[in-house]
């Protein structure tokens, strides 16, 4: 990824450092020292505090809509640590991820084709000196980041990491029981839409076609949602079950909120089957 080609280099940025310290704008200064002319995207920078699956999902769902580039992810509640590791990696669609080694970088990773090359960036020539016992973002993660958007191959970042090592995280899957569709909430949106694990295909193997009713149940309760497109189709208070912008399955109420109305929190289990 050379910095002279005719489109700046892009660094897309995620992390929970929030936005009343200085730590998202140290960063973005040590990624333009070493990289002028790089074009940073914040995608957020209000995970949850050192939520990492959190961080992972949004990274998954944001990545196949953003440019070819450097991806920089900071959730990192075990910084410091000597067991976790710093790292790099190359996906078969010829992105870059840098961030910790706590499955944070590994769903995105997986949906970009896979891990082809990863590296330990602990001790990278790139790493500002002295490297904080606290603040790896800075000293560690943007440096990196920054000298691959410059142009730096994987290889002169980090010391060569097998891709098996790496640390995987496990998340929920959606699947067949009973007839029923068995889900999970993923996270909860600002709007308190619920995303879940199911994609429509999967939601269409228990038989509803658009416009019918679907039951769902969560820890005994049982409510009734529509499968439709958008939500002005139906009426304000309504439940709805609808593909969401991300091409993932999701709950809604119109002008409400679905995680009120249902009462769950991410990794809660639904059912979902014809009404």
């Amino acid at each position: 990824m050379a910095a002279n080609s005719a489109t700046p280099p892009v660094i897309t940025f995620l992390s929970d450092y929030g936005h009343i310290d200085e730590f998202v704008g140290v960063c973005h200064g040590v990624i333009v020292r070493r990289c002028p002319v790089a074009r940073v995207i914040d995608l957020t920078h209000v995970i949850p505090r050192h939520d990492v699956r959190a961080g992972a999902i949004m990274l998954r769902s944001a990545l196949p809509f953003l440019p070819t580039g450097v991806h920089l992810a900071v959730v990192d509640p075990r910084v410091g640590a000597q067991t976790r590791r710093a790292v790099a990696l190359r996906t078969e669609r010829d992105n870059m991820l840098v961030g910790p080694d706590n499955g944070l970088l590994m769903p995105a990773a997986e949906r970009l084709g896979g891990v082809v090359e990863a590296v330990d960036i602990g001790n990278s020539p790139e790493c500002l000196q002295p490297v904080s016992h606290t603040f790896h973002g800075r000293d560690i993660f943007a440096p990196v980041a920054a000298a691959l958007a410059a142009g730096e191959p994987l290889s002169a970042v980090g010391a060569a990491l097998p891709v098996e090592e790496l640390r995987r995280m496990g998340l929920p899957s959606a699947h067949l029981a009973d007839g029923a569709l068995v889900v999970h909430v993923l996270r909860c949106d600002t709007f308190g839409n619920l995303i879940l694990d199911a994609t429509e295909e999967q939601l269409a193997t228990v038989g509803p076609q658009l416009g019918d009713t679907v039951a769902v149940r969560h820890a005994g309760a049982a409510h009734t949602a529509r499968y439709v497109t958008t939500f002005a189709e139906v009426a304000p208070g309504e439940l709805l079950i609808y593909e969401d912008a991300t091409r993932t399955v999701a709950l809604a109420v119109n002008r409400g909120s679905a995680a009120e109305l249902l009462g769950v929190v991410p990794d809660d289990e639904l059912l979902v089957r014809p009404a």
